[in-house]
């Protein structure tokens, strides 16, 4: 337990900058999956749009540094690469 008047006001901050994180995680999970939805349903022109309006989400988490930015870019390319190798 913290001990001093600024530990536990950073125990407190870190609680509630936690909740923040989780929160932009839980969006970024959702934005992937709608592409990944959209891409499975078989309608590329779909995908396309579903991968133009959430590629800013993944972007605006990385630049937070909820996720490292290679990892955003990875995401991105591979889920790219699905829309790109539909028929």
């Amino acid at each position: 337990m913290a001990n001093t008047a600024q530990a536990r006001k950073r125990a407190r901050q870190a609680v509630k900058q936690r909740a923040h994180n989780a929160s932009l995680r839980s969006t970024l999970r959702t934005a992937i999956k709608k592409i990944i939805k959209a891409v499975e349903a078989g309608d590329k022109a779909a995908a396309t749009a579903a991968y133009s309006e959430n590629v800013s989400v993944i972007d605006r988490i990385a630049d937070k540094n909820i996720i490292h930015k290679n990892k955003a870019s990875r995401h991105k390319s591979r889920l790219n690469a699905a829309i790109k190798a539909m028929a």
